[in-house]
C-alpha cells in the first residue's frame, strides 16, 4: 500500500523477537513477522543487507527499490550515500523466504555482523526489520537505558 509515495504496511508487529540462526545461516520468523512481510505486494521477496557492519536489515523487496532510488539521487551528499549503497550491495542478497518461513543470511553478511549460530534479536521498524546478534543487542539496549530520566521527559514533552 502506498500513502504520500511512501510504501506503508499496516500491522508491523511491536516489540522484540529472539531467534536463532541455525547451522545453515538460515532463521525462522515469527509468524507476525511472516505475516506483516506477506502484506507488502511481493509476497516472500526480501533484500537483506548491512549499512554499519554492525546491524542487518531485512527489506521486502518493494521497499528496497524504493531505498535504492533515494541512494542513487544527486544532491550534496551523493559520494556518502553511494558509498552506503556500495557497503549495501556487497553485503547484500534478495533472498526468498521458504515454505516453512525461514530465510537464509548472506554468507559474508553473516560472517561480518557475526550472526553465525547465534541467537538474534530482530524488531520491525521504518517498514523493514532489523537483526542484531546477541552481544550488540545487549551494547544497544545498555546505551538505550543511560541517561532514561531525561528521555522519558522527552516523552512527556511530546505527549506520549
Amino acid at each position: 500500500m502506498e500513502e504520500n509515495g511512501q510504501i506503508v504496511s499496516p500491522g508491523a508487529p511491536n516489540g522484540v523477537f529472539a531467534v536463532t540462526v541455525d547451522d545453515k545461516g538460515r532463521l525462522k520468523l515469527p509468524a507476525s513477522m511472516l505475516t506483516y512481510l506477506e502484506s507488502f505486494k511481493e509476497e516472500r521477496k526480501v533484500f537483506i543487507t548491512t549499512f554499519d557492519e554492525s546491524e542487518a536489515r531485512i527489506y521486502p523487496i518493494s521497499v528496497w527499490r524504493e531505498t535504492a532510488k533515494k541512494l542513487q539521487e544527486p544532491g550534496d551528499d551523493f559520494e556518502a550515500l553511494d558509498a552506503l549503497a556500495r557497503i549495501a550491495d556487497h553485503y547484500g542478497k534478495d533472498v526468498d523466504v521458504d515454505a516453512q518461513g525461514r530465510l537464509t543470511l548472506p554468507d559474508t553478511l553473516r560472517k561480518t555482523l557475526g550472526l553465525e549460530k547465534d541467537e538474534v534479536r530482530m524488531r520491525c521498524f521504518q517498514n523493514r526489520i532489523n537483526i542484531l546478534g546477541s552481544a550488540e543487542y545487549e551494547k544497544r539496549f545498555a546505551a538505550a537505558k543511560t541517561g532514561l530520566a531525561d528521555k522519558v521527559k522527552v516523552l512527556q514533552r511530546k505527549a506520549l
